[in-house]
């Protein structure tokens, strides 16, 4: 196995072993920052996400953000191995994280750092994010406002080297039906469960007039419900909770105020900012990532992309199937393959732009 690859294993083994749950991510930032500082790297620090810049950065240059998560989430229950034990046993390595997105952080940072020094026609920005799994205000909603210009970005995620051309953004609704309450036997008062009911069917009926090329049409589900204090009094509140995976179809904002037209039910998102993110095929680092063998696809999960104003591809090592499971673990050789693949791809774009070789 390639040295590189064996000092992520390392690295990956190193964090594994140190907990970084959401926004407890102190300790894994602390390893981070001193392997790369080790390595003669210079690493800013934004709360508890590790910037690094390439040598010579030029913000004339283009700059192409290398970026994924240190946090993880809390073990499953039913882990039957020790979840900050890092275990290899028949070429896989066991461990919260090490597929989600652990694989894929440890990959870039070697890539980063071998290619630290090198000559490139655009500046790399290795970003290391915390609270990604909560979508948390001092993860990449802290850093991507305070570095500057960004061009472009790879998003290391457990995606088995394919390359997501598309995401869906994600808005839940809130929504509350007002009614007046009664005695049921004397079929009193205005039953806001029934006002609901509406509302709910309504909002599994309706189609919007725009459909996106990418992710197709914007899928509407309710998911919780709750009215009524006893069998015999009217409700006169429901409350229901909607889940919407938006697309770039429609803003977030232009959705709700859509949806909002068309129901008795007064609703209230709770955030409008987990946008939908879209990169074009002709974009030259989905072109860079074709032209390394990696597959295209739409991914059916979000990720900290969806916070970037600038055209992103999430691609990295691991199964997403893997993520947030009991006994989590990736592939020796996915590791291997991860750092190849993005070197092949950072090697193309370069080309892209005009370079021969990287060196």
């Amino acid at each position: 196995m390639k040295a590189t690859a064996q000092r992520a294993i390392a690295l990956l083994q190193e964090l594994i072993a140190t907990p970084s749950h959401t926004r407890e991510e102190q300790a894994t930032a602390e390893i981070l920052a001193r392997h790369l500082s080790e390595a003669g790297v210079v690493v800013e620090r934004i709360e508890q996400n590790i910037i690094a810049r390439s040598r010579g950065f030029d913000p004339a240059r283009p700059t192409l953000a290398l970026n994924s998560h240190h946090d993880t989430v809390r073990p499953a229950a039913s882990y039957t191995r020790d979840p900050y034990a890092p275990t290899l046993e028949g070429g896989r390595l066991y461990g919260l994280g090490a597929n989600d997105a652990g694989a894929s952080l440890v990959a870039l940072v070697e890539l980063f750092i071998a290619l630290y020094d090198k000559a490139l026609p655009f500046n790399l920005l290795l970003a290391l994010s915390a609270e990604e799994e909560c979508g948390g205000e001092k993860g990449a909603r802290a850093w991507v406002p305070a570095v500057g210009k960004v061009d472009m970005a790879i998003v290391g995620e457990p995606t088995s080297m394919q390359a997501a051309l598309a995401e869906r953004g994600l808005v839940v609704l809130d929504c509350e039906a007002q009614g007046v309450s009664g005695h049921a036997a004397r079929e009193e008062g205005i039953n806001a469960l029934y006002i609901a009911l509406e509302d709910i069917a309504r909002l599994r009926d309706y189609r919007f007039e725009r459909e996106s090329k990418f992710l197709g049409p914007i899928r509407i589900t309710t998911t919780q419900i709750a009215a009524g204090t006893q069998h015999n009094v009217v409700p006169d509140k429901c409350r229901f909770v909607v889940d919407i995976r938006t697309t770039d179809a429609y803003t977030n904002e232009e959705t709700v105020e859509l949806l909002r037209k068309e129901l008795r039910s007064t609703i209230t998102p709770r955030s409008t900012r987990i946008r939908a993110s879209v990169i074009e095929e002709s974009h030259p680092l989905v072109r860079a990532a074709v032209k390394a063998g990696a597959a295209t696809f739409i991914s059916p999960t979000t990720s900290d992309r969806t916070l970037m104003p600038f055209p992103a591809l999430k691609i990295g090592p691991g199964d997403s199937s893997r993520s947030h499971t009991a006994d989590e673990y990736v592939l020796l050789t996915e590791i291997e393959e991860g750092i190849d693949t993005y070197l092949k791809i950072i090697e193309n774009l370069a080309t892209e732009y005009g370079y021969q070789t990287v060196g």
